[in-house]
């Protein structure tokens, strides 16, 4: 299975089990900037322990790996955790929404787009893009993440809310990093 006949499954999965859910990272900033290569797919979702059993079952083996108790475990925690395609070694990183003022507007801000020819999907926002690229930067000091960013904005340009991303990257303890960013544009 290609890595976008997956994302195709896993779109059509989410919306018939009605979940709301934002692609992410950098398939999400290489939809509104400059497209890289991408080892998985990151999706930022919701998902009720009621519905745990069905959505794990869509991913059933051998097709998939999947750990339930892994799942469990990341509704529990608001954490994340992956489903692997093992005979294309494809995957998608779940990402529980977080349960703060930022998460919250991250699922309620995306946007649907269109990812195949004859089906939109959801992303995440320009602005929560950049906002999550500035997560993972600050975890793992990649520069990659940063020229996503630069990306984002040098396509988007002024259509990016950056008074949005300046309030949560202050709530998120981002803010040297935005002014960075901001200054290699200048």
């Amino acid at each position: 299975m290609e890595q976008l006949d997956l994302l195709r499954y896993v779109v059509e999965t989410l919306e018939q089990l009605t979940l709301r859910y934002a692609v992410v990272g950098s398939f999400a900033s290489g939809a509104y900037g400059e497209p890289r290569f991408t080892q998985d797919i990151d999706i930022v979702f919701e998902l009720p322990a009621s519905q745990i059993t069905g959505f794990c079952q869509r991913f059933a083996g051998p097709e998939f790996y999947l750990s339930e108790a892994a799942v469990r475990q990341a509704v529990q925690r608001h954490g994340q955790f992956n489903v692997i395609h093992p005979s294309s070694g494809n995957k998608i990183d779940f990402i529980l929404n977080r349960q703060d003022a930022w998460g919250r507007s991250q699922i309620t801000r995306r946007q649907a787009v269109e990812l195949f020819p004859d089906r939109c999907g959801f992303l995440a926002s320009p602005e929560d893009v950049i906002l999550g690229k500035m997560l993972y930067y600050r975890e793992g000091g990649s520069e990659k993440h940063l020229r996503d960013i630069t990306g984002v904005l040098r396509i988007c340009g002024e259509t990016v809310d950056r008074e949005y991303v300046a309030q949560y990257a202050k709530q998120l303890g981002l803010t040297e990093i935005w002014d960075a960013i901001l200054g290699r544009l200048a």
